[in-house]
């Protein structure tokens, strides 16, 4: 599992029937800050994963991937390799909290 920012959504009308009603969301992995250690910050690369908890651009979301993505009842039949599986409230490391989604809103 990761922390990821949903940056946007994307729309297909033409995919396998089982995919149908499933919304695709673009998001971006996140990661601790390497040198301070007090924010979370992008890897710059982005792909498509698979919400069923109705996350939104902005919004920072836990993910998981690979046949882990296929495990939950919404997903066990679907072609998928990433799903949303997660809002994500608070961050907290050992200096305290890098994130907090009432104050990033």
């Amino acid at each position: 599992m990761f922390i990821a920012k949903v940056v946007g959504s994307m729309v297909s009308t033409q995919k396998v029937a089982t995919m149908t009603g499933h919304k695709l969301m673009l998001v971006e992995p996140y990661r601790v800050d390497p040198n301070k250690r007090e924010s979370l910050v992008g890897t710059g690369r982005s792909f498509v994963a698979v919400d069923t908890l109705g996350s939104g651009v902005g919004d920072m979301v836990l993910v998981t991937q690979g046949s882990s993505a296929r495990l939950t009842p919404e997903t066990k039949s679907l072609p998928i390799d990433a799903v949303v599986i997660g809002l994500i409230d608070q961050v907290s490391l050992a200096q305290g909290c890098i994130y907090d989604r009432k104050t990033e809103q």
